[in-house]
């Protein structure tokens, strides 16, 4: 059954923030990992919106993390440039979509994701 929360705008935009701060990652390294890990982190026990969503975007960073070391070797036989390619898009597309989704209040669920957090 589907349940009608009412979030506040700092619940939107903290779970909005969990997702977007994956893109530290460009400036510092694990910071795709050290971001989302905060700011579940500094609000997790708040709000479970912003716990469900601080989880799902830091279990899709250590999915890609994941996956990204298992491009490496194969980078050898030139297939894993391909397939670290596909990955960094997908990627961008999917965090962006999940920071839609958590500022309009909408759950959202990563593909390919591992859950290593529970």
């Amino acid at each position: 059954m589907n349940e009608i929360r009412v979030l506040s705008e700092s619940e939107r935009n903290w779970a909005m923030f969990c997702h977007l701060s994956s893109f530290a990652s460009v400036v510092i390294p694990f910071g795709g990992i050290i971001g989302p890990l905060i700011c579940w982190s500094a609000r997790r026990n708040d709000s479970v919106f912003v716990d469900q969503h601080g989880k799902a975007s830091l279990n899709f960073q250590l999915s890609t993390l994941l996956y990204i070391l298992v491009c490496i070797p194969l980078m050898f036989i030139i297939i894993g440039f391909v397939l670290l390619g596909g990955l960094l898009i997908l990627e961008l597309v999917t965090v962006i979509v999940a920071s839609i989704k958590a500022s309009r209040g909408e759950d959202y669920k990563y593909p390919l994701c591992i859950p290593f957090v529970q």
